[in-house]
């Protein structure tokens, strides 16, 4: 088998495969074999159905080899994308030029391609990642909020002020008298909001004794129907929490550490790793999305988003069909509706394919490749996950005709390193931020706790690994189209 490739108008190309007859002719003894073992012919055992029998049953020796390329061209096409290493984006569509009634094989397939987009001034972008440094205040806010599980709340004789805790008795009216909010001895923190905002403001400057009357608009079920309710509020004990000192007998009794400055110096490092992943995440982020910024809508292939929003779909799907929850109890939840979700959704499948044309358009620009060692790498790499024979990997990678999408994913994911390296990198308050602090080596732990991978710029292979198995190697999608004469 031979193949050629041109390119053609509209991001797509014309791939031109030729079979050879005695290949053709394996085809279709096999295709025989097959359907005698399946056929049901009176008078003969299933596998012993003579051809002129069965070409007498399927409409002619014409008939026979229509089904029989039907079922090999798919074959020949993933084989033939593997020989010109074309990576598409959608189903081809196949016009057989020669060699449907006879002799050897030549089809067309016309199949889209990514589109190779402009990315003016990528070279020259900015991101701003949180600062990974840790600061003394931070240690200390870390400390109080250690303090604060072993706080005590005293009671004091002064107004009331935000983080007190105060003991009331609240109750509440709707027009027409119905009490519908009622409790007595109700220990409210000053400023955390749980009831209403107005009573917060009320409670701010309030003493013992004091008793609060006003109106608040409270939020039912739906919103549309807010209830005014008169509150009255009966203030009887002011408490502030203090928290213990901060001493080593402190330390050895809150955590593991005997002093303080071990405490301190723990605290430190934990924070330092989680900041250093927030802030190589927010590079990562940051980094896609000033790229995809640089791509233009009308150059974004529909077909690309619409795969990315499937993908999107079927991962949400796992993910709450794992939690135990189903997609109406998830809108629910979210307080959206299913075409909220979906324009969401869409929204982020768009800028990830943006982000990902991008990332190969550096690819080209920076004549970044793959090596064949490379991708056998990737290749040997996919079989050690897969628990298989890196032969059979590679041979169902090619069925399959995805070859070229993991060399194209290798190269991409090159381009994303290139980008990484490249971009300037500042803090919030636009001092420059050193890529040695962002590269400090970090536990897989750390790394996978913080969200791993940025979705939307995927791993390598970007679903090879699916196809590797011989179900999805079987049903890759082909759409034939000669004349009306063969359809897939």
């Amino acid at each position: 088998m031979r193949a050629t490739s041109e390119a053609v108008e509209g991001n797509k190309v014309r791939l031109s495969v030729e079979v050879d007859e005695a290949e053709v002719d394996d085809v279709l003894g096999e295709a025989i074999r097959t359907l005698s073992r399946q056929a049901r012919v009176p008078g003969f055992r299933p596998g012993k159905v003579p051809r002129q029998v069965l070409e007498a049953r399927m409409g002619g020796a014409v008939a026979l080899r229509t089904e029989a390329l039907r079922e090999a061209i798919p074959g020949f096409y993933a084989r033939a994308l593997a020989e010109a290493e074309i990576d598409p984006i959608s189903p081809p569509e196949i016009d057989i030029t020669s060699g449907k009634e006879d002799g050897a094989l030549a089809f067309d397939a016309l199949v889209q391609v990514r589109p190779v987009v402009p990315i003016p001034g990528y070279a020259g972008l900015k991101v701003t990642v949180p600062s990974p440094a840790v600061s003394e205040a931070e240690v200390d806010a870390q400390i109080d909020r250690l303090r604060d599980t072993d706080a005590e709340l005293v009671e004091v004789d002064r107004p009331a002020r935000d983080g007190d805790h105060v003991t009331i008795d609240v109750h509440g009216t709707i027009p027409g008298g119905e009490e519908v909010v009622a409790a007595d001895d109700l220990l409210y923190e000053v400023g955390s909001g749980r009831i209403v905002a107005a009573l917060d403001a009320q409670l701010r400057g309030a003493k013992v004794g004091d008793v609060l009357g006003f109106s608040a608009n409270v939020p039912g079920t739906p919103p549309q129907q807010d209830r005014e309710v008169a509150f009255r509020v009966l203030v009887k004990e002011v408490k502030e929490k203090r928290l213990p000192p901060v001493t080593d007998e402190w330390a050895a009794d809150a955590s593991e550490f005997s002093t303080v400055d071990e405490l301190r110096q723990d605290l430190r490092e934990r924070m330092a790793r989680v900041k250093l992943v927030q802030a190589q995440l927010a590079l990562r982020q940051g980094a896609l999305a000033a790229l995809a910024e640089l791509v233009e809508d009308d150059r974004v292939p529909e077909v690309l988003v619409e795969e990315e929003l499937r993908q999107r779909l079927q991962d949400l799907g796992h993910r709450l069909e794992h939690q135990g929850i189903g997609v109406g109890q998830f809108l629910e939840l979210t307080g959206q509706s299913e075409d909220e979700l979906l324009a969401g959704l869409r929204v982020e499948a768009r800028e990830a394919v943006k982000s990902d044309l991008a990332l190969r358009s550096i690819a080209d620009e920076e004549s970044l490749e793959v090596t064949d060692e490379e991708l056998e790498s990737e290749i040997d790499a996919m079989a050690s996950r897969l628990r298989l024979e890196p032969a059979v990997v590679r041979e169902r990678l090619t069925r399959a005709g995805r070859i070229a999408a993991v060399r194209s994913e290798q190269r991409k994911a090159k381009a994303l390193s290139w980008l990484l390296d490249h971009v300037e990198v500042v803090d919030e308050e636009g001092a420059p931020v050193s890529r040695d602090d962002l590269r400090v080596d970090q536990s897989t732990e750390a790394t996978a706790s913080a969200g791993g991978p940025e979705e939307g710029v995927g791993g390598i292979g970007d679903g090879a690994a699916d196809v590797v198995s011989e179900q999805a190697a079987a049903a890759e999608p082909v759409a034939v189209v000669t004349n009306g004469e063969i359809e897939a």
